[in-house]
């Protein structure tokens, strides 16, 4: 369903009146809606269980906090204790204007704790055993007045409880214990049921608690906002079996206070159906509600590694970051886990270095999330490409996997340019949920990201920088990377683990570090946006996007600046979205062909969401030190791809001058993350240039270069179209091309002599094609080479059929790939051959290849004895 709950809609015609209210207005009954509300301070939120997504609706409605707040199914109200005036408590309507009662027998505080049951008796306590019962039935002569002070059978530390309209009786979970309690409210009597089992090993704050129509019971943590679920806890027994499990990902608060109908279904997903039952756009294993259940693993899995992390979300730095990971992937550069450095607790540990002297190093928590060990995996290659002037990351690892990770920078010109969020939502991934997670007393956005490869991962960023003459630290959190100051030095922390509680407490003692060595003064946190794309992909000249829209709004703007390719202008696109208040919306925004995007969207009010999406770049090798690159073009193509090619778009124009070898390449994807090309047969463009050009499909499975599968053309100085077959690519091992796993195209032109020459090549229209074979293309395939005798000794005939008269070149390769002998022929329609001789060529197995404009040949395994 696309609208959640029409209250949505409701909600922010109230909000946007409610100014305009005075304090006489005539209050309306929320008569049970289906939304939670939680009350923070003064402020009230609207919060869907099903999604965990939150959004304010209405802002300072009293002049006193609000705690203990509770739905009265006799009036339909929402009430609450106030913490100012003294004594009172205080009755909201659904349009957020409030009535005030003085009830003379409450103490003057400690008030936080509230359920009002079906009959509208409102029971009311603090810290300790005594609790008050005030009766709030309209109907009841004693409306509004104190009917009784009561004492609880046992003393426990809780935060808040609430009514189950199945069995009338009260449920709180205790702080610390997670013990779930049953009060009867006609005698005070506490039955302790046992732990929750989701809860185990956890020490939150259970601040706001809710129940739906058929007894299940939700607890929400403060200070992560997790939301828990205990199912038909009217069935319990004491000690018996629970089910409990995760429901949905909610807000945090310091001050956190939940009401809720008792009597209003909340949706839920069936985990097997294939369904999204509850509407919140995940499917069966994909809601967190179905974690554990069934065939769905528990939301726990490794996560993504420090070595791989801190790309930029910008597109300044997309050609140097793919330099990079072609420089990875050229070298065969593996991280090692096994032989990274281990980190231990020294000593020193949260204490502060002497003069303030401090490293990165010093910010990284130890011993805080149970892990198994630390090791240390910087990845020190993005110093020269990035804005950072320092970096140390860390893995947390748990059974030899990475449970969480933080990257630290040192930034020395504003902060660190890259946030998961911005970037990964174009690339693959999704964003679950975007809320807060409340560490010491502050909010901090937390995103909880799904991955490509189905694992999530939840995300906190935080940046510190010095202040007061060098001794406090300052805290900034931002979704928007403009809200942080410019110019200044930051101490940036990237964090990302496999669980929400992990997060807090690697938070948690990321901020104890940063005290430790200067006292934090203040904090700048920002909130999180209440429209945010979930998920988005770039697509032959569109964007597919899917728009979370919380808080129910009726259209967002759209602001990007784009290049249509990695060496263009910039140009500007600016529309209005209309998301008509739906909770999901999916659009094809046409933006015409592009190479990278960088755009935010808003509805001028609430935080924005901003996102950057870079494609697979083209990038040059010009690494020798004798090659000069005088003209790198990358233009627009205007070919209309086949629907079931795999597209490379941009051509590319290369002139260098060089004795050695220079080449263009092309990643796949904007992460070098590998592409399953098993379903297409070839390989097909359009080039022209001068000679050899040798092209080169890199597996990330191939960590020696020299192993990767390439095949070779010959270009001339007109434009030819080339079909070169998956089957033509070979590699030295021998084996035939299983291409699960390409990463990058790559296209170079070598002086085979050694002499300095000018090479120029252009590629166009490139694409992988599912294309059946013509039979031009069955001819070319099968178009072989003989060697006789083979393997030679002395000397051997090298035989083929040739289609026209030309000239073409004979090459032969070592199994290193390098060219031991090359030659030039004209050939004549008809059977050709061509005699080697021995001479130098030493013993072992050789390839050779015939280029031709016109035909493809086969390539040939010679040995030699």
């Amino acid at each position: 369903m696309n609208k959640l709950y029409n209250i949505k809609v409701q909600f922010i015609l109230f909000g946007t009146i409610f100014m305009t209210l005075n304090s006489n207005a005539q209050d309306i009954p929320f008569n049970c809606d289906y939304n939670a509300y939680l009350f923070q301070y003064n402020d009230v939120y609207a919060i869907d269980l099903a999604s965990g997504g939150s959004y304010q609706v209405a802002a300072d409605v009293t002049s006193g906090n609000i705690n203990a707040a509770a739905y009265n199914p006799a009036d339909g109200f929402i009430w609450g204790s106030l913490t100012s005036p003294s004594k009172t408590i205080v009755r909201i309507g659904k349009n957020f204007t409030t009535t005030t009662y003085y009830i003379d027998e409450l103490p003057t505080s400690n008030r936080y704790v509230g359920g009002i049951s079906a009959t509208g008796m409102y029971f009311l306590k603090g810290g300790g055993t005594t609790y008050y019962k005030i009766n709030l039935d309209p109907n009841s002569g004693s409306y509004t007045q104190h009917d009784e002070t009561a004492t609880l059978s046992q003393n426990i530390n809780i935060h808040d409880w609430a009514f189950n309209a199945v069995d009338g009786q009260l449920y709180t979970v205790e702080k610390n214990t997670n013990i779930l309690y049953r009060i009867d409210p006609s005698n005070g009597n506490v039955q302790a049921l046992g732990e929750v089992p989701i809860l185990s090993g956890l020490s939150y704050t259970y601040g706001a608690v809710y129940f739906d129509a058929d007894g299940r019971f939700y607890v929400s943590a403060n200070q992560t906002g997790t939301i828990y679920v205990i199912q038909n806890v009217q069935t319990l027994v004491e000690n018996g079996e629970m089910d409990s499990n995760l429901f949905a990902f909610g807000p945090s608060s310091s001050s956190n206070d939940g009401a809720r109908c008792p009597t209003a279904p909340v949706l839920q997903e069936i985990c097997d159906n294939g369904i999204d039952d509850d509407g919140d756009g995940l499917i069966d294993c994909e809601d967190p509600s179905c974690s554990g259940y069934g065939e769905c693993a528990v939301i726990t899995p490794p996560t993504s590694g420090g070595n791989e992390g801190g790309l930029e979300s910008n597109n300044r730095l997309s050609e140097q970051i793919n330099a990079r990971n072609f420089n990875r992937a050229k070298t065969g550069y593996r991280f090692d886990r096994t032989t990274a450095r281990r980190l231990t607790k020294s000593n020193t540990y949260l204490e502060r270095n002497a003069n303030s002297e401090f490293t990165l190093e010093d910010f990284i928590p130890l011993d805080v999330i149970n892990e198994d060990e630390v090791i240390e995996s910087t990845p020190v290659d993005l110093l020269n490409i990035t804005n950072a002037t320092e970096i140390y990351a860390v893995d947390y690892l748990e059974n030899n996997m990475p449970a969480a990770s933080i990257i630290a920078l040192k930034t020395e010109n504003g902060v660190y340019e890259h946030t998961k969020y911005i970037c990964d939502r174009l690339l693959g991934a999704e964003l679950i949920s975007v809320n807060t997670i409340d560490i010491n007393e502050q909010a901090f956005i937390k995103s909880i990201i799904k991955n490509t490869d189905g694992t999530y991962e939840f995300v906190l960023s935080l940046s510190a920088k010095v202040v007061n003459n060098d001794e406090n630290f300052a805290v900034e959190s931002h979704w928007n990377l403009d809200q942080y100051e410019q110019d200044v030095t930051f101490y940036n922390f990237q964090i990302w683990t496999n669980s929400v509680d992990d997060l807090y407490l690697l938070g948690l003692e990321v901020l104890n570090l940063l005290e430790a060595q200067k006292p934090i003064s203040n904090y700048n946190n920002s909130t999180p946006p209440t429209v945010f794309v979930r998920k988005g992909t770039y697509n032959n000249g569109a964007l597919d996007l899917q728009i979370i829209n919380v808080n129910a709004t009726e259209n967002v703007t759209f602001d990007a600046g784009f290049r249509t390719t990695e060496t263009s202008e910039f140009d500007a696109l600016n529309a209005t979205i209309d998301l008509n208040e739906d909770y999901i919306t999916n659009l094809q925004l046409e933006t015409g062909h592009l190479f990278d995007i960088g755009f935010r969207i808003g509805d001028g009010i609430t935080t924005p969401d901003d996102l950057f999406m870079s494609d697979g770049p083209w990038g040059i090798d010009d690494s020798q030190p004798d090659t000069t690159v005088d003209t790198y073009t990358v233009l627009p193509n205007d070919y209309a791809f086949d629907i079931s090619d795999f597209p490379i778009e941009r051509n590319v124009v290369l002139k260098a001058t060089t004795s050695s070898y220079v080449a263009a390449y092309r990643a796949l994807t904007p992460r070098f993350k590998p592409v399953d090309l098993t379903d297409y047969n070839s390989l097909k463009f359009k080039a022209k240039g001068t000679g050899l050009l040798e092209v080169t499909l890199v597996k990330q499975g191939i960590s020696n270069w020299e192993e990767q599968y390439h095949t070779s053309i010959t270009l001339s100085n007109t434009v030819n179209i080339y079909v070169l077959p998956i089957t033509s690519f070979e590699s030295i091992n021998g084996v035939d091309p299983i291409l699960d796993d390409v990463i990058t195209v790559v296209f170079t032109m070598v002086s085979l002599d050694g002499t300095t020459t000018t090479k120029e090549m252009t590629l166009e229209d490139l694409r992988f094609s599912q294309e059946t074979l013509s039979v031009s293309d069955i001819m070319q395939e099968n178009t072989k080479l003989k060697a006789i005798p083979n393997p030679m000794t002395a000397e051997t005939s090298i035989q083929f059929t040739s289609n026209q008269t030309e000239t073409v070149q004979f090459v032969i390769y070592d199994q290193l790939g390098k060219v031991v002998y090359q030659s030039h022929h004209k050939v004549t329609p008809g059977s050709n051959n061509i005699t080697l001789q021995k001479d130098n060529l030493s013993a072992g197995l050789y390839f050779c290849k015939i280029l031709s404009q016109h035909t493809l040949y086969n390539p040939l395994k010679l040995i030699i004895r």
